[in-house]
Parts: C-alpha cells; structure tokens; sequence
C-alpha cells in the first residue's frame, strides 16, 4: 500500500528485506537515516535491508517533500485540515504525523509547509486481544471503560477488537464510532477497511462532539467509542453520553495510572465515578500488553 507514497529506494528497501506485518512505525527525516521500528527496537535500514548507521539510506530535503504531496495526492488544500492538526490518514488505517514549518494568520495555523519529518504508524488488527479484559468489562451489561496506554502501545487496536468481540459474541449492542482521525475503522468510499462486526456505526472525521450530539438521536446507540480524549476538551460529551444511559469506550495517552492520577481534570472523572473500569496497556511484551485492570475507585482487579 505505501509503494504510492514512498520514495522508491525506501520503498524497495522495506518491501524486499523486511515483514512488512512486523512494522509499528517508519520514520522519515530530512537528512537523517531511515528507521524502522519493529516490537519498540529501532533500526536503520540501508538498500539492503537492516544495517548499521553509515550505511542506511539518508532520505533528502526532496524526498521528503515528494512524499508529503504524495500523500496529499499533489492537492495539499484537500487534506489541509487533517495537516493544520500534524497529521494525514492513509487507508487501511495507516497515520502519517508530520513536522514542518507552521504557518499562522493571526493566531490560528494556516497549514504546515517544508516538511522535515513524518512518523508513518502502521496499525494492526489482532483479532482476540481484548479477550482477557473484555470479561472485566462486562457485569450483566458493559460497563464504561477508559483504556489507558502510551502512544504506541495498541490502545486503538484494543478498542478495535472490543467492538469486533462485542459482535462476534452476539451481544448485540449498537456501537457508535466517532473515527475522528479515520484510523479505527478506516471508512474508504463508505466501507470500513477494518472491519468492527456488525453492530458498529461510524463517524470519520469528525469531532467526538459532533458523533455523540447528531448520533445519540439518530443512531440509537448503546455504547459510544471514541479515541484519545482530552479531559478539558471531551469530558462534557462523555458525561452527556453517560447521563443518556449510553456506555462509553474510551482511551486516553498515559504511561500509568500514577501519571493519569496527575493529569489536570481528572479527579473530576474519579470523583463522579464516569468509568467503571480503567485497563492499562503497556509495550512490555509487545504493543498490547495487559498490565493493569482497575475499578471505579482505581483498586487493582487484575495486576501483572
């Protein structure tokens, strides 16, 4: 899929000497080495395959550029609002994050211009990897969970088979999506790419804001997925969802419960109780890793 996209050399580097399957992110600079990460280890890579640093292939100031427009599909002002926010979505799910210069008109970002760096993050669907936390997740109905990780460690693909397990065990819950970076699902032309199951209705690009305002009236849903809230910014429509008797899913960026207890705000969601269950995710085995369930009152129900 990213032979459209990547210069040549990098492309027929990857694609001839590494599993593309094994890829978390690639990492392109300007004048820097190319990288691939693979289970958090980080390597250069040559025209060979992997390499040690004198040998790895230097991506240029135009390679670069030719990159970023081809991910724009040579139409900048297409995808601008993606870009204005430091990223552009690919199919498949595949997030681009991209660094360069910003450009402001009175105080708001116009669009981002001379490209210097870009994080390609490939995602993976691993169909059962819910499955230990799904049963803690549930007590006669599904409870409202926050899921909590790092970038990196497999919050999104966690939500992911959380929905697909909801359907795949018959539940038959009506979950709304609100794909605001188009990555959960990956809606191309009206079909998701990845699939959620059967009971799964999807919002992409869009405000969690908007999905729950337009989508509790006329979706009708039973629970409301969306990913990497902000305390300042979503906690109102998470707190409108659960006061209409809607459950929530949700992730948050966070190394740990210790660092989610400090950040600004969130007394508020314990001291209301809004989630029932909070389930950490770490990348010690791997992306994905359980490592901690907690309930209201943050007391551990499961602790690796």
């Amino acid at each position: 899929m990213l032979r459209k996209y990547l210069p040549e050399v990098i492309y027929n580097s990857i694609a001839r000497y590494i599993n593309y399957a094994d890829i978390n992110e690639i990492r392109l600079r300007v004048n820097c080495p190319l990288i691939v990460c693979i289970k958090n280890k980080k390597y250069f890579v040559g025209e060979k395959g992997f390499c040690d640093y004198s040998h790895a292939i230097i991506c240029t100031y135009e390679m670069m550029q030719e990159f970023v427009y081809k991910l724009c599909d040579n139409a900048v002002y297409a995808v601008n609002d993606q870009l204005k926010q430091g990223f552009v979505t690919l199919p498949k799910g595949v997030r681009v994050g991209i660094c360069g210069e910003v450009v402001y008109n009175d105080n708001e970002v116009v669009t981002i211009k001379n490209f210097q760096s870009a994080n390609i993050r490939i995602p993976h669907n691993i169909k059962g990897c819910s499955l230990l936390a799904l049963d803690y997740m549930m007590d006669k109905e599904f409870l409202n969970t926050l899921v909590i990780s790092p970038a990196g460690a497999g919050k999104t693909t966690f939500i992911r088979d959380v929905i697909y397990q909801l359907s795949n065990q018959n539940y038959c819950y009506n979950v709304l999506v609100a794909d605001e970076r188009n990555e959960i699902a990956s809606v191309y032309n009206g079909v998701a790419e990845i699939p959620l199951g059967n009971f799964a209705d999807i919002y992409s690009n869009c405000s969690k804001e908007f999905a729950f305002k337009h989508g509790l009236r006329t979706m009708k849903p039973d629970i409301f997925v969306t990913d990497e809230i902000d305390v300042d910014k979503d906690i109102q429509s998470i707190i409108d969802a659960t006061n209409s008797g809607v459950k929530v899913l949700a992730t948050i960026h966070s190394d740990s419960i210790t660092q989610l207890k400090a950040k600004r705000g969130f007394d508020f969601i314990t001291s209301n109780k809004i989630f029932d269950r909070y389930i950490v995710l770490g990348d010690q085995e791997g992306p994905g890793t359980l490592t901690g369930i907690y309930d209201a009152k943050l007391q551990c129900m499961y602790c690796r």
